[in-house]
């Protein structure tokens, strides 16, 4: 006797927004601890005797495995599932800073980093990943904006934390198990998402992760242009972006003369600009569309705020606002254009192939500008690279929205979303 298929009806949207936010708190422990060895910079030098290019390795060495494993990430991610992986990769974040927090010298420092980065940049992926699964042909920029907006406040709260936690800024260590706590948080918010999804996977119509196809490595390869315009606009994006932000607090008192308290805030202003604006800027694109046009417009807007925080003394709120709308902007728009053009099956590993690039980059270029402030005495040199990139990335979209207005194009520049 044939048995009727039990119709499921799609998750209700209430669900889905709570998975959102679940998700998104895993990344507010992982941006955190990213972004706490900012505010210790100073504190570092005088107690730790660190230099610049030593700062600059400390938070160029998490991007050293990423070169390698994010890649390895996304296949993983393509062949276990994002509940399973997203679980190892926020442990990974808790135990780098852990052994961060324990250490009192540079090797067992970076080592603490390094196996942060581990883990860190394959939980961006694996999120990344889960948000195109519950959200593609619906609000797909708008929910990675509003990933972004609690995933930064993470940023915030740790650039910030002088201020807040101004108790704990009198010894150099003490900020580290702040950080460590913080990746308490991504675990267990990884496990209740583990929970929800798999409770979703029983009662509603969504599609289970053990579905997807077998992952060949040379697959990788066979991506179409727009993805790999895609990927080098990332790179040089953000290597204007997070190796500022490495030195900002200490390049704000050194050439500013402002306190730690007021420099950690003026970082922050980049990102609470994003947590405002991203959320913004990804509902619009998925009603106008334009996304390669807001990359042109996001990257021109890099070019000429490093050479005013360098060589003048304008207030600072402005060029940093500025900062702050490019921060929103691209990536609201250049994350969910992905989804749009490669194959769900294979999302995965193309992000793990996307973040790899990026991270090739952050590596080189936090270590390249401690060594110039080092060699130049002053961080003149290095504002004029991050200014350059700006350049390469508006030439980068340009390319971008000349190959979607071709035959090969994926619609980027059109409003609606592709659905599956």
């Amino acid at each position: 006797m044939n048995q009727v298929a039990i119709s499921r009806p799609e998750p209700p949207a209430a669900f889905r927004w709570i998975v959102l936010v679940v998700i998104s708190l895993a990344m507010f422990g992982n941006y955190y601890i990213y972004d706490c060895v900012s505010p210790l910079a100073d504190l570092l030098v005088t107690q730790l005797k660190f230099t610049n290019s030593d700062i600059g390795l400390l938070q160029g060495i998490y991007s050293l495995p990423n070169i390698i494993m994010v890649l390895i990430g996304g296949l993983i991610i393509d062949r276990i599932g994002t509940k399973k992986a997203n679980l190892i990769f926020a442990v990974l974040c808790m135990l780098g800073a852990l052994i961060t927090a324990m250490s009192s010298s540079l090797v067992p420092m970076a080592i603490g980093r390094l196996v942060f980065g581990l883990g860190a940049e394959s939980m961006i992926v694996g999120v990344t990943t889960t948000l195109a699964r519950w959200f593609k042909g619906k609000e797909l920029s708008f929910a990675f904006g509003l990933n972004l907006t609690i995933a930064r406040f993470g940023s915030f709260a740790a650039l910030n934390s002088p201020s807040w936690g101004k108790s704990f800024f009198h010894y150099w260590q003490d900020p580290l198990w702040i950080a460590l706590f913080a990746g308490i948080i991504s675990v267990i918010s990884v496990i209740i998402y583990f929970m929800l999804d798999h409770f979703a996977e029983k009662k509603y119509s969504i599609k289970k992760e053990d579905a997807q196809d077998k992952i060949i490595f040379k697959e990788v390869f066979n991506f179409g242009r727009s993805f790999w315009l895609i990927s080098l606009l990332c790179v040089v994006f953000y290597s204007a972006m997070f190796p500022f932000q490495t030195f900002a607090v200490k390049f704000f008192m050194d050439v500013h003369g402002v306190s730690r308290e007021t420099g950690g805030f003026l970082s922050s202003i980049l990102t609470l600009s994003a947590m405002i604006m991203t959320p913004i800027f990804g509902l619009i694109s998925d009603k106008i569309g334009k996304r390669a046009t807001f990359m042109m417009i996001g990257s021109v807007l890099i070019i000429p705020v490093y050479s005013i925080m360098a060589y003048t003394h304008i207030t600072l709120y402005i060029p940093m606002i500025i900062l702050g709308i490019s921060f929103s902007l691209i990536p609201a728009v250049m994350w969910p254009s992905v989804a749009l053009i490669v194959d769900e099956k294979k999302l995965g590993t193309a992000y793990g192939l996307m973040t790899m690039i990026q991270n090739i980059g952050l590596f080189g270029t936090n270590w390249l500008i401690g060594a110039v402030n080092d060699a130049s005495l002053g961080y003149t040199n290095g504002m004029l690279i991050f200014s350059l990139f700006g350049f390469f990335g508006f030439a980068i979209a340009v390319l971008l929205k000349r190959n979607e207005a071709g035959p090969n194009g994926h619609g980027l520049e059109t409003p609606r979303l592709k659905t599956e």
